[in-house]
């Protein structure tokens, strides 16, 4: 049996992201961690992040029109946390989380140097949801770490990487791989 609860957002697991904004190196840039976001398109490619409008990435989200969203490791995890706990008003969190930014490619922030995968956005639309605002963004470049390529097949192995996730609270590491898309139909060969 199922107890009946109030409403809620129990979606979960989510992606600890940093989301990295503003202008680099000419400017000022900060980081702020986000578990709201998503997918929200495939062709365009689309995604969004929600953020409360009185976080100091805010304005600076909204001036610029665009952001980057890093995906973290657990050798991340520690700045990452911090960077969700910690003001950008107060701190320069590249300097205290020894992050390092590295230069946008076709935005003028920053992506994160030790995210495995980062994701250059320019933001479409902006929607008032109530405690927080959505920013629905194109995804204009994938930055993918050489490491995770494999050379043979060019493929990316982001499962590689450690990434973390984001459940209800605590931050975990993914754990073991439990099939692939299309398993549950894959024809099974018959042993000779």
């Amino acid at each position: 049996m199922k107890q009946q609860w109030k409403p809620g957002t129990m979606v979960y697991p989510a992606p600890a992201a940093l989301v990295s904004c503003g202008t680099y190196p000419h400017g000022k840039s900060n980081l702020i961690t986000v578990a709201w976001t998503g997918t929200v398109c495939t062709n365009p490619p689309m995604l969004y992040i929600s953020v409360r409008p009185g976080r100091h990435s805010y304005p600076i989200i909204k001036e610029n029109m665009e952001f980057t969203l890093n995906l973290t490791t657990a050798d991340m995890v520690l700045a990452t946390d911090w960077c969700g706990v910690k003001s950008g008003s107060e701190f320069d969190k590249w300097q205290h989380t020894g992050l390092h930014p590295e230069p946008g490619v076709n935005v003028a922030c920053p992506s994160v140097a030790e995210s495995p995968l980062s994701i250059e956005c320019k933001v479409r639309d902006i929607i008032s949801l109530g405690s927080h605002d959505m920013f629905l963004a194109d995804v204009v470049t994938l930055l993918a770490d050489e490491r995770y390529i494999d050379p043979a097949t060019n493929a990316f192995d982001l499962a590689a990487s450690g990434l973390t996730a984001w459940c209800h609270g605590r931050y975990y590491a993914l754990g073991d791989m439990l099939g692939h898309f299309g398993f549950s139909i894959k024809k099974k060969t018959n042993p000779q």
